[in-house]
């Protein structure tokens, strides 16, 4: 069989993509990519801020979380959210 008879009912029509499209396909996904690595790392310190919190108000008393406003019980929970960039803006 020759070549030409197997590839018979194959579109064998090349359509080119003009070079300023892929570019500009190229430059969206760089972009898309860079949003998720800032929103990554916004998130990561986030967390990190909120780790920090929890360990320095859970030595306090439950008196002296009281005195705050806070509560064992609810203290990770309410460290996180006042630590969630999502929450806030």
């Amino acid at each position: 069989m020759a070549v030409t008879e197997q590839f018979s009912g194959i579109d064998t029509r090349i359509v080119a993509v003009p070079p300023c499209e892929t570019a500009a396909a190229l430059s969206s996904s760089i972009k898309s990519l860079a949003r998720f690595f800032i929103t990554w790392m916004s998130a990561c310190a986030d967390y990190y801020s909120a780790a920090s919190m929890y360990e320095q108000l859970s030595k306090l008393s439950n008196a002296e979380l009281r005195r705050r406003g806070l509560s064992r019980d609810t203290l990770a929970w309410d460290v996180f959210q006042s630590c969630d960039r999502r929450v806030h803006g």
